[in-house]
């Protein structure tokens, strides 16, 4: 793969506009003020060990829309950016230890939108994020990513943390999964197509 995977995509509803923009050829490079801290913390760490370039200028009235069309308008840019999804590994997994918890994650970048996610979170939010939106993002993402992605919390004590190495093991599958894979040309499907 020689040419950058790069997408912009804009969001624009009665609740929220958003435009993100993403380079999967990147260094984790991340600019974003969703004005919804923790959102804000989790999309940097993603970026951060994805390795994804992701700028985001959004503005929303609730915190549920503005986190929803946040991960809906991500996964549609790095959809965008894989194209067909040619030469890449397609699958990725992680474990990620965070202090005292620990979460794996397994993406499967298919076409076929699927999402598993227990992140054991005890309390009802997270600072300014109350937990369904955080599993509602991971839903969110992709489903317009169309993959398939699997985040379990294995174990933890502490909210923050589990979902952060949540987080983490997502990006680090997700990173796997859209690589290049130097030793396949074309689809990495044996039926031909994703």
């Amino acid at each position: 793969m020689s040419e950058l995977r790069e997408a912009e995509v804009t969001r624009k509803t009665k609740e929220t506009d958003i435009t993100v923009k993403v380079q999967l050829e990147g260094t984790g490079n991340v600019r974003i003020n969703t004005s919804v801290k923790f959102l804000d913390h989790l999309v940097t760490s993603f970026a951060t060990h994805s390795l994804i370039d992701i700028q985001i200028d959004a503005t929303g009235d609730l915190i549920h829309h503005t986190a929803e069309d946040v991960a809906l308008t991500i996964g549609e840019a790095i959809n965008k950016a894989l194209g067909e999804r040619k030469s890449i590994k397609r699958f990725g997994f992680a474990i990620v230890p965070m202090d005292d918890a620990l979460a794996y994650s397994a993406v499967d970048l298919v076409k076929r939108p699927f999402q598993v996610a227990d992140l054991k979170i005890d309390k009802e939010g997270i600072e300014d994020m109350p937990a369904e939106d955080i599993y509602h993002f991971i839903q969110s993402f992709s489903t317009s990513l169309q993959a398939n992605i699997h985040v379990i919390v294995e174990y933890g004590n502490n909210d923050h943390h589990k979902v952060e190495a949540a987080i983490k093991a997502m990006a680090l599958s997700m990173r796997e999964a859209m690589s290049p894979d130097s030793r396949r040309d074309g689809t990495p499907s044996s039926k031909g197509m994703m």
